[in-house]
């Protein structure tokens, strides 16, 4: 088994498995896998720049297939479920009026899953342009996670980079990345709140 994932690692450094890294991860994203595993192995195989690119076109391309998906296969259910309460289709009509203001928030927060919230876009209506333009907030996670993984250099390492058991830089940037949580969970969550409220205050 170590030797299989050994010669995988290996295909991936090369130049071909960096371009082929990017449907990869695509499909990582598709079947609503969580990236944090998947973002530290770019970061350890590539380095911080050149991973966090691959990452960022990866999980790009995968956010649009599963907000398609959702837009087309599951759209007209989730359409009638909204349907019979008010309050929720208030709160579907605010993040489509707010478009790319709640887009941009709720990927700089980390308290919104990002695969989940590919699908739940897609069911919502926030428009393609909007929803695209707003992947552009997931730059600062997938830069944090690659210099994780940059920094572990090694898949062995993973936990022990995230569990805090590592040296000066992996704690300068587990205290950068958790600064910059607290931080998008406060301003994402006072700006949905508010346009939130303004949509449903005149709801019974």
């Amino acid at each position: 088994m170590d030797s299989l994932l050994d010669q995988l690692l290996s295909a991936l450094r090369s130049p071909l498995g960096a371009v082929a890294f990017i449907p990869l991860y695509a499909l990582w994203v598709t079947l609503l896998l969580p990236g944090v595993w998947a973002s530290m192995l770019a970061g350890a195989l590539y380095g911080t720049v050149l991973g966090s690119a691959l990452v960022f076109v990866g999980a790009s391309l995968g956010a649009m297939a599963v907000f398609l998906l959702g837009r087309s296969r599951l759209r007209e259910w989730a359409r009638r479920r909204l349907a019979s309460s008010p309050r929720l289709l208030a709160i579907e009509q605010a993040v489509s009026r707010e478009g790319l203001k709640l887009v941009v928030l709720t990927r700089l927060s980390p308290a919104f899953p990002f695969s989940l919230l590919n699908l739940a876009y897609g069911l919502s209506e926030v428009s393609f342009r909007d929803y695209t333009i707003g992947l552009i907030a997931i730059l600062p996670g997938t830069v944090l996670f690659c210099a994780l993984g940059a920094l572990a250099g090694d898949v062995a390492r993973f936990g022990e980079v995230l569990s805090g058991r590592a040296d000066a830089g992996t704690w300068a940037l587990r205290l950068v990345g958790l600064a910059a949580t607290i931080a998008s969970i406060w301003v994402a969550g006072r700006a949905a709140r508010q346009a939130l409220e303004a949509n449903t205050q005149e709801l019974p």
